[in-house]
């Protein structure tokens, strides 16, 4: 029986061996969990259909493979019989071609499709996971004894050697005996420095020079990706920023009107955003190069992609030190009614941890909203594959200079700053600069108690 790569959303093409829980020549029973699988922003378990044993691992950990490949082969309990276990085959580096020769040889084998076996826990996202859980990598330490090496997770391993510790002297308690993160740290913290060894620690690899006393914290998963996919996107695009000051008060009558009403009846209140998004999708569909992705391809002859549709990428923060972004498909179709009830459903699946990866995929432009923490002005850094991004920083009354047909006059009005950064490769700052004038004017003289 092949193990496929999953489907983990209706847009999701491939996925990334995290780590594999199981080896060659394992038995596996019914939904013990064989290997964990992420996506850009969540990560899940992969159970095992039926019991049997591993006969082949195919995909190394780490390896990111389209939907589809062939992950591994399980030989169930009536094909066991008479069947031998390749043991060099584990976690073999098979080519891409191999990889897709088996997984049309699959169609006419017994192979199985997971994604109906992973959408209960595809939705769980990966901002916190248990010591139990920390990734298992193929390194092991081994210290010269017959006694199996030891399996020691990167962050585990980081510890042991910022810490200077053997691993021999602390007790796992992770599955197997595994040392977690949490004994490491309990080993340090309850133990007398005087006993620790006293050779010094190479810190030749580490750039940060550690403090005394000070706390390390190993990045959980979620901040690993963010900040993976942050530097690439800085080191893909050249970023430019762009800033508009919006006067908010046609938008404050409108909300005004209905504000109670509205919380008595949906529960929630209607906030800034989706007037925002509202004017974001119109002004989108009258300037398209900026809800666009740049196509890269091998012959240097790149190409923008104007996408027909406006998936709107909406950051929600799950705590201070995660941060999602849920995606409105068909965004353009909503009133400020329909994506402000859609904002609040995503925002609530962002902060109970129900987003599948599908909720997660496909975005084509993102609003990052940061004014409730009262912020300024914020530069933030392009969602890849987007183009732009625009950051929503806090909206106060603040004195302005009113122009009328009595000349100029000293005014209180409801002010917030909307910033835009940009891909040089993809737009002109001209171009930028009119469609940020676009939205400001819709949300300066929209009709906007029509869409409410």
């Amino acid at each position: 029986m092949n193990i496929l790569m999953p489907q983990l959303g209706e847009t999701v093409t491939e996925g990334t061996i995290a780590a594999w829980h199981k080896n060659v020549g394992d038995k596996v029973s019914k939904n013990e969990i064989l290997l964990d699988v992420e996506t850009d922003k969540a990560a899940i378990e992969v159970p095992a259909p039926e019991d049997g044993i591993i006969t082949s691992i195919k995909v190394d950990q780490g390896k990111t493979v389209d939907v589809g490949v062939v992950l591994a082969v399980i030989n169930g309990p009536k094909e066991d019989e008479g069947l031998p276990v390749d043991k060099n085959n584990n976690q073999e580096n098979t080519t891409p071609e191999a990889s897709i020769e088996e997984e049309v040889d699959s169609k006419e084998n017994n192979s199985v499709n997971l994604s109906s076996r992973v959408n209960d826990s595809a939705s769980e996202l990966s901002s916190q996971l248990p010591d139990n859980n920390e990734i298992i990598s193929s390194d092991s330490h081994y210290d010269g004894n017959d006694e199996k090496p030891l399996k020691l997770s990167p962050v585990v391993r980081r510890l042991l050697s910022e810490y200077n510790l053997d691993p021999n002297i602390i007790k796992g308690t992770g599955r197997d005996g595994r040392i977690t993160r949490s004994d490491v740290l309990s080993y340090t913290e309850n133990s007398d420095t005087s006993s620790l060894p006293s050779e010094p620690v190479d810190s030749s690899n580490n750039l940060t020079q550690v403090t005394p006393n000070a706390n390390t914290i190993p990045f959980d998963r979620i901040r690993r990706l963010t900040a993976e996919h942050m530097v690439r996107s800085k080191a893909t695009s050249p970023h430019v920023l762009q800033a508009i000051e919006v006067d908010f008060s046609n938008v404050d009558r409108a909300r005004s009107e209905v504000k109670d009403d509205w919380k008595t009846k949906n529960g929630f209140s209607l906030t800034y955003l989706p007037f925002i998004s509202r004017a974001v999708c119109i002004a989108l569909k009258e300037y398209p190069r900026v809800n666009s992705s740049i196509q890269q391809n091998i012959q240097d002859n790149d190409a923008l992609v104007l996408h027909s549709t406006i998936h709107l990428s909406v950051a929600v923060a799950i705590s201070l030190e995660a941060l999602v972004a849920p995606v409105i498909k068909n965004a353009e179709d909503l009133t400020v009614s329909g994506l402000s009830r859609r904002i609040n459903e995503l925002s609530q699946k962002a902060r109970n941890g129900s987003l599948s990866p599908d909720d997660l995929s496909g975005g084509t432009y993102t609003l990052s909203n940061n004014g409730s923490y009262g912020t300024l002005m914020t530069a933030p850094i392009i969602n890849q594959p987007q183009i732009a991004i625009l950051s929503i920083d806090s909206i106060k009354r603040r004195p302005v200079v009113i122009q009328d047909g009595d000349g100029e006059s000293l005014g209180i009005r409801p002010t917030g700053i909307l910033s835009q950064s940009f891909d040089h490769r993809a737009i002109d700052g001209a171009y930028s600069a009119a469609f940020l004038n676009k939205v400001r004017s819709l949300l300066e003289g929209h009709e906007w108690l029509n869409e409410i």
